[in-house]
């Protein structure tokens, strides 16, 4: 299930009618050149219409954070799918239970979905990747690192590029 590990991450996108979005997100693969991540049907649709997004990895406990923005392309269906073989069989179930930020009438029916949806693929089952189950890459134009400091006197480092294939600089920000 979803953890506060290094890898939990806030992901933001906004719509063409500039109605921004957030939601907490587990990285399928931290790679600083390109993370990629898993979402639902309901960001993806919103990642079409304007594919600039935010990733905000906090980790409160070091006062740090990490901050990357760029454009999010679409993973491969194959990726999909191997990301989606390696996570616990209970959450490959709630992929097919969850008709992901739909409108819910009530938590028994979710629960219901779950049972039908283990009850067709028990545990040790092959559980395949739901159609509507898939992922983007962010190619990043902006990485920012966030150090907490004393008397608000925060490190803020951000490297940022014009595009991939130009080269990144580095500036530091006022907290």
């Amino acid at each position: 299930g979803f953890g506060i590990g290094p890898d939990a991450a806030a992901e933001a996108e906004a719509s063409n009618a500039a109605a921004a979005a957030a939601a907490a997100a587990e990285e399928a693969e931290v790679d600083m050149s390109m993370p990629a991540m898993q979402t639902t049907a309901e960001k993806a649709q919103a990642i079409a219409m304007n594919s600039q997004v935010t990733l905000l990895f906090p980790w409160f406990a070091m006062e740090r954070q990490v901050i990357i923005s760029g454009q999010a392309d679409k993973i491969s269906r194959e990726e999909s799918e191997s990301y989606f073989v390696t996570r616990p069989w209970s959450s490959q179930i709630g992929a097919w239970a969850s008709a992901q930020s739909a409108p819910l009438a009530s938590r028994e029916e979710l629960e219901m979905r779950f049972k039908g949806a283990s009850e067709k693929w028990p545990e040790g089952s092959v559980v395949p990747t739901p159609p509507h189950w898939g992922g983007f890459r962010v190619i990043p134009d902006s990485i920012e690192f966030w150090q907490g400091r004393y008397s608000r006197l925060h490190d803020r480092i951000r490297y940022h590029r014009s595009d991939a294939k130009s080269d990144w600089e580095m500036q530091r920000y006022f907290p």
